[in-house]
């Protein structure tokens, strides 16, 4: 049987809609001339934030050497789950499967599956996930599984271990919310999920789990399209003349749009909004004129091979590839080292630093307990892996951060350090708080080393052999 292959992506071009800097606001840092090169962070003048779903930091890392994984005495993993069905306390195992089915992974389940820091309550939530229903992709499902306790390592993510292993892998790394797909994106462009009454940006109130949903568009046509009228990191791009494009995988998407509904995959494109997809619905874009900045991915392609990325992308894949449960690891991986190799064998690559990561734990295992910031998270542990020609080699980063240091590397690299801030940004709204300067966020220049030559690119094989095993303690 042939293995499934990644969705076609659309030809379709999106034109780009110009913008010049304005007179209010942040400045752009000063482009490097040939007498006065860039340094340090300005060094990287092209981020790529890459951003696949649903697995825990323990699910994919969770034996990788040297690394805050599952804990060990005496060869043996010492952490265990109870099954209440069977009454036994389920220990880590080596999962060959390719295709996984996770938990459930909203708001409640985070705070079920941590339970006040004992971190036990994820085979319960499976186990109470609607059984048989993985395959309409609701957040509320769990498939009835235990699969939730199985790790991979290098024989099934080969090239997620060799970029750890020669980059830099983050293993104290968190989202940003404890909740689900929706929430976290708009966190990534964002700093926030919230749910406005109307384009009055001082209309929006805090919304963990149920910010308005773009997705409810494409079968309630006869619903308002939600107001994200709170300010985004654009806005102080589009200030800054610094430039940015969110490149959407034609396909289709996962999760419903609350917990208790059973829906199938909804179709997405550039011209879509969606769970992956929310900057369509923000204000700021519309006044900014910047809705062409949302564009298919193809374009990202052509990009990175012409030596014309913008100083900020963003990739969302489709079902397909995004390895949300039950889409395949191995499609997953083949996208994600496409989407990296195309960066690497570009013109950009020596000033390009790529911000790999999975939204959310997706209902898998992961035993360390998240920090506790304020009401919207973190939520649970993640990969995050940081690749470029300045990262530090072989490096296993064990400082407390968040997707949050995206955002913030962004504005310290591009905005002189400004942030979405209502009291500085130009554009009010009423915020919880401003993520970026909060100690636990992380800081992720740690991560370089800009004194050192510009690195060779690791290009490697779509389809990899396996890695070998790990020393798993199991």
């Amino acid at each position: 049987m042939s293995k499934p292959r990644m969705a076609s992506v659309s030809m379709a071009l999106i034109a780009l809609t110009g913008c010049s800097a304005s007179s209010v606001g942040i400045r752009p840092s000063p482009a490097p001339s040939a007498t006065s090169p860039a340094q340090g962070i300005h060094k990287i003048q092209h981020v790529v934030v890459i951003m696949q779903e649903n697995r825990s930091f323990d699910h994919y890392f969770g034996t990788f050497p040297g690394a805050n994984g599952f804990p060990v005495q005496n060869g043996r993993f010492t952490t265990c789950v109870n099954d209440p069905r069977t009454g036994q306390c389920v220990y880590p195992f080596h999962d060959t499967a390719d295709r996984n089915l996770g938990g459930p992974h909203s708001a409640s389940n985070a705070t079920a599956d941590i339970a006040g820091g004992q971190m036990d309550g994820f085979i319960a939530q499976a186990e109470a996930g609607k059984a048989g229903c993985e395959a309409t992709h609701d957040p509320a499902c769990g498939g009835g599984s235990t699969d939730v306790m199985g790790y991979h390592d290098a024989r099934e993510i080969p090239n997620y271990w060799s970029y750890a292993q020669n980059f830099v892998l983050q293993d104290n790394f968190f989202q940003p919310n404890a909740s689900w797909s929706l929430p976290q994106h708009l966190y990534m462009v964002s700093e926030w999920s919230a749910k406005c009454a109307g384009a009055d940006p001082s209309s929006c109130q805090n919304a963990l789990q149920s910010p308005a949903n773009p997705r409810d568009q494409a079968g309630k046509k006869n619903q308002a399209a939600p107001d994200y009228a709170w300010t985004d990191l654009t806005y102080l791009m589009y200030k800054a003349g610094v430039s940015w494009k969110y490149y959407v995988q034609t396909g289709t998407q996962p999760d419903c749009a609350n917990d208790a509904a059973d829906c199938p995959p909804v179709n997405q494109n550039a011209k879509t909004p969606g769970i992956w997809n929310p900057l369509p619905y923000f204000a700021d874009v519309h006044q900014d004129g910047q809705l062409g900045n949302i564009t298919d991915v193809i374009n990202y392609y052509k990009d990175a091979r012409a030596g014309t990325l913008p100083s900020v992308s963003w990739i969302t894949p489709s079902g397909q590839n995004s390895e949300h449960p039950p889409s395949l690891v191995s499609t997953g991986q083949e996208w994600t080292t496409s989407l990296v190799n195309a960066a690497m064998q570009g013109p950009d690559w020596s000033s390009t630093a790529v911000f790999l990561s999975w939204d959310d734990w997706g209902g898998f295992y992961d035993h360390v307990p998240p920090p506790v910031v304020d009401q919207n998270g973190f939520g649970l542990r993640v990969p995050g892996i940081v690749l470029s020609p300045y990262a530090k080699t072989g490096v296993i980063d064990h400082q407390t951060a968040s997707q949050d240091a995206y955002v913030k590397f962004i504005e310290d690299d591009f905005l002189a350090g400004a942030r979405l801030d209502p009291k500085t940004d130009g554009r009010p709204d009423p915020r919880i708080d401003v993520r970026e300067s909060f100690a636990q966020v992380g800081d992720l220049s740690s991560d370089f080393d800009f004194s050192q030559a510009p690195r060779a690119p690791l290009v490697l094989p779509l389809t990899p052999s396996p890695g070998p095993a790990s020393s798993s303690g199991g």
